[in-house]
């Protein structure tokens, strides 16, 4: 039982990377989340980089408080980073985590920080 959690968010994860690709146009807004931190990445597919990054544990993230507040912060701060980078657009991957809790405030504190998805 112990694999079983991570087996099925691996089965959801390549169901929705079948159908997702981050563009140049639109890149891929990706997140993994630990017990301990939450981390996002802008990827572009086509070239294979990262365009912009944050995470919970990185040395200019500053915000105390819960997990939620933090990831809220996390989605504001790659969104800045995205921006700067020249991005206004991109396609949210949730990485197999369902829609709630802490993917959805990093989702909604992006959207915050002038992401559009």
């Amino acid at each position: 039982m112990a694999g079983s959690k991570l087996s099925r968010r691996t089965r959801i994860k390549k169901g929705i990377r079948k159908h997702l690709t981050g563009t140049t146009e639109r890149p891929r807004l990706t997140v993994f989340r630990s017990n301990k931190a939450i981390y996002a990445q802008v990827i572009d597919d086509t070239t294979g980089k990262t365009l912009a990054s944050a995470s919970s544990i990185s040395k200019e993230f500053a915000t105390t408080g819960n997990k939620v507040d933090q990831s809220k912060a996390v989605g504001t701060m790659v969104a800045e980073k995205a921006k700067a980078a020249g991005v206004e657009k991109v396609v949210f991957d949730r990485n197999g985590y369902l829609y709630h809790g802490r993917i959805k405030s990093l989702a909604e504190g992006a959207r915050e920080g002038g992401l559009d998805f």
